[in-house]
């Protein structure tokens, strides 16, 4: 039982010759006596014609769609008027069928996988996976791995492998936590990232380390997030920022040569985070179209329009023209993102109209010569604090791309890198700092005689992101390696020297011994493949997902157990009174 080759691997040099293809049956027609079969494999799709008198006839008189099957015969052109281009200009005159597995009527037709609700679909995800849009993620996906593992061994990487069962510390989500058997009343975590283990290489001497790590974050989910994902993982030691994201160009470049055929141009441009949220009102900011913010919070300052005068930052963005429906939508996305409101005017002639013209005659002919709005066009205001008003106006300048397809005509992808995060973040509620990225960021040199001053919130972090397409598919920093910095950096975000020596005792620990200048970075792998096929979810390029509420539908997990297994590893299950 050898087939000749893939269907799609077919050429013409295989016309007149006698073939043996393997696959499932796409469709059946009978026509005149005659059965036309559409055979598929992973790699296409080609036409069988199964004549009356021939010995193949009553095997193929059997099959129904997605019956496994073994065709052999004739490989030849088809009629000039019936051919569509490829494998479609070529037919087999099937000479011998063998089914060799029977199906039963599959719960959705898999031609139709678009429109069927997407739980159908991820419980029966074996079917759903023998579309061919779901077989070319996977396949795309199967390259860029490639791709990365070739670029990264010609690099002198060394590809390790971290431990799935760790310990529990601190790294900006829930864990979730394995009882250990063995240890009654102890638990490991499975890994939110292999971020300690990967410096511990660094001071291990490894040097250059990568893995395609799975990493669980338990956490709520949304199109780009899964409870258990992929993360390209690398750390490089005796390198600067510069290095790393060089290095990373270089490397995201060739993969999407090699998967897609597509040059990015290189090097990618780079914003620092207080431009990018400044400009675009995220830290993520889609490129491939403008719609860049105006900073009008001087040209009120001291004006009657009090909601303006007073606010510490006033924001515009030049829109189309939008009907009132449309501004009351946006209005809401700007409220669901922190907003009080959205303020908007319209463009006709050299005046405007509508919304708060009233408030603004003094401004018009400032805000026409600085926004540029065409006549008919839309402004559309954001007020109040600095961070809440640009992440509003951000939320609705990415409505806008959506409404307006303002992505159509440009390029296909963009990418970004968005460096100088910030080191630490106010948490407002408790008025307590935390790490803006995580604990082990260094900060920039120059600032890290803030740490402990009134000016610590002005500490740059030697951090960056990646950007592609409004998506956040990178992540990294140089690294702490200065056991004095390190504890100045736990000391900032609250924690006594009891608590850092708890939860990293094994990491501090292991820094005074010689630890190297090191930096890395870890792609969201999941989120990466995404974006490069054009799916809207990244359900869309993972085998076997959890949908939207962390569920498995074909495997039925999470599920109970029984109370021999919770009693092995002490555990009483509480019961609702309780």
């Amino acid at each position: 039982m050898k087939r000749t080759a893939y269907i799609g691997q077919l050429t013409p040099a295989h016309a007149g010759q006698t073939v043996t293809l393997q696959g499932w049956v796409n469709r059946r027609r009978d026509l005149g006596g005659l059965i036309f079969l559409e055979l598929r494999d992973r790699s296409g799709l080609v036409q069988v014609q199964v004549e009356p008198d021939s010995p193949a006839f009553a095997q193929a008189d059997q099959l129904r769609a997605e019956y496994v099957a073994e065709i052999e015969g004739t490989y030849q052109a088809r009629p000039e008027s019936q051919r569509k281009g490829g494998t479609a200009d070529y037919e087999v005159i099937a000479a011998r069928v063998r089914v060799l597995n029977a199906a039963k009527t599959p719960p959705f037709e898999l031609d139709k996988g678009d429109s069927v609700a997407e739980d159908i679909r991820l419980k029966y995800r074996y079917l759903d996976l023998r579309r061919p849009e779901m077989q070319r993620h996977l396949m795309l996906r199967s390259k860029a791995v490639a791709s990365i593992t070739t670029f990264l061994a010609a690099e002198g990487f060394v590809q390790v492998e971290t431990p799935m069962l760790t310990k529990s510390t601190p790294e900006g989500a829930r864990d979730f936590l394995v009882p250990s058997r063995l240890n009654p009343g102890e638990f490991y975590a499975l890994p939110q990232s292999p971020q300690l283990f990967k410096q511990l290489l660094m001071i291990s001497g490894i040097d250059r380390y990568y893995q395609l790590a799975r990493c669980f974050r338990d956490e709520d989910l949304r199109a780009d997030r899964q409870p258990d994902f992929t993360q390209l993982d690398m750390e490089l030691s005796f390198v600067e920022q510069d290095d790393v994201l060089e290095l990373n160009e270089r490397l995201l470049s060739h993969v999407f040569q090699d998967a897609l055929g597509v040059t990015l141009p290189v090097p990618f441009p780079r914003l620092t985070y207080h431009d990018a949220m400044d400009t675009y009102g995220s830290d993520k900011p889609d490129l491939r179209f403008d719609l860049a913010f105006s900073d009008v919070t001087a040209l009120f300052q001291g004006g009657d329009f009090k909601a303006f005068a007073e606010a510490p930052c006033v924001k515009v963005i030049a829109a189309p023209e939008l009907t009132r429906r449309q501004i009351d939508e946006l209005e809401r996305v700007a409220k669901q993102n922190g907003a009080k409101g959205l303020a908007w005017l319209r463009r006709e002639g050299d005046t405007f109209t509508g919304g708060i013209s009233k408030f603004v005659t003094a401004q018009t002919a400032a805000l026409l010569d600085l926004t540029a709005v065409p006549d008919g066009g839309t402004l559309l205001f954001s007020a109040g604090p600095w961070k809440s008003a640009v992440s509003a106006l951000g939320a609705v300048r990415l409505a806008l791309r959506d409404v307006f397809d303002l992505t159509a005509g440009g390029p296909a992808f963009h990418v970004s890198w968005v460096v100088d995060f910030p080191q630490l973040d106010l948490d407002e509620e408790s008025g307590t700092w935390t790490y803006m990225h995580h604990p082990f960021t260094a900060p920039h040199p120059d600032d890290v005689a803030l740490f402990g001053t009134e000016r610590q919130g002005e500490i740059r972090a030697q951090a960056y992101d990646l950007v592609l397409n409004g998506f956040e598919v990178g992540g990294g920093s140089i690294r702490i390696h200065d056991p004095a910095v390190q504890s100045q950096m736990f000391q900032a975000i609250g924690f006594t020297a009891e608590q850092a020596q708890d939860k990293f005792g094994f990491f501090l620990d292991a820094l005074t011994y010689g630890t190297p200048p090191h930096g890395g970075i870890a792609w969201g792998f999941d989120r990466l493949v995404m974006v490069m096929t054009g799916a809207s979810s990244i359900r869309e390029v993972i085998a076997f997902p959890k949908n939207n509420r962390g569920i498995d539908l074909m495997a039925v997990a999470p599920s109970p157990v029984d109370n021999t297994q919770l009693g092995d590893l002490g555990i009483q299950l509480a019961t609702a009174s309780e």
